[in-house]
């Protein structure tokens, strides 16, 4: 063991590993989040303020990259809240970026078998149950925060601990082989996509069949029996209180313009009644 160090720590300097999200979930906590797609900082601590739990920067579908993403982030966690990013794909560079500038969590699209998910953990965890490259950036307070001053190997056993890798459930491929996804070490949570789980099944948005609804289940169990957490995406908080009565860990309700426009027009039709 050694240490590493590119700058001087100073008292009551912010542990920079510390993820709420993850306490709040270890703790048995119903949690909720959304997905940003509003791309303003402002925003993001606004989102922050709200006392939502996370949401999740979406870089799949979203026109954000590494820059704009870390503005976001430093205006959720201005306001409190924790940061994951959606990365565009499963790539070394995707996934090592947003852990370097702070996501507390990945999660990852399109994901078809048990060997891209190996592929991802060992982008995504530091040794000794990945490759990670080794940087202390933003995500370390630029080599200052608190636990940069650790020993490497305690270091990296922090990172991983408190960065969250999120495989998401989404394509056949990924749900047939579920239960070996949800035993592999370096894995932390599955999110489940309806949408695109319900095109893979050959029934776009057809939520209510037995299909469907076996295949959630499928996911939850398999979570269930190998410690990890299960997340999922709803369109309302009224979908989101059945998902949490069936076991899930977690729900992303809606896009935050979604809901912002939604406010604004029952706002504006109130008015004008």
């Amino acid at each position: 063991m050694y240490y590493y160090t590119i700058g001087k720590r100073q008292k009551g300097t912010v542990n920079k590993m510390e993820n709420k999200l993850l306490g709040k979930l270890r703790a048995g906590e119903k949690t909720v989040g959304t997905f940003f797609g509003m791309g303003n900082a402002s925003v993001a601590e606004c989102l922050g303020l709200s006392g939502i739990d996370y949401f999740i920067i979406d870089t799949e579908h979203g026109p954000f990259d590494v820059e704009s993403a870390m503005e976001i982030m430093r205006g959720g966690e201005l306001g409190g809240t924790t940061c994951l990013v959606r990365v565009k794909d499963g790539t070394r560079s995707s996934i090592l970026k947003m852990l370097d500038i702070g996501a507390r969590g990945l999660i990852i699209p399109n994901v078809h078998s048990v060997a891209e998910v190996k592929q991802i953990v060992d982008c995504a965890k530091y040794f000794p149950q990945g490759n990670r490259g080794f940087s202390q950036a933003r995500s370390a307070g630029y080599g200052c925060s608190e636990d940069a001053g650790l020993p490497l190997e305690d270091y990296f056993a922090a990172c991983n601990k408190g960065t969250m890798l999120i495989p998401q459930c989404e394509t056949s491929g990924c749900l047939e082989q579920i239960e070996d996804v949800c035993a592999l070490d370096g894995v932390d949570g599955i999110f489940i996509g309806p949408f695109d789980l319900s095109c893979a099944l050959g029934k776009p948005g057809q939520f209510q069949t037995e299909e469907f609804k076996n295949a959630l289940e499928r996911v939850r169990k398999a979570c269930k029996e190998h410690g990890k957490f299960c997340f999922i995406y709803a369109m309302s908080a009224e979908a989101a209180r059945e998902y949490f009565r069936q076991g899930f860990d977690s729900v992303a309700i809606s896009v935050d313009y979604n809901i912002y426009i939604d406010a604004f027009r029952k706002l504006t039709e109130a008015a004008k009644a």
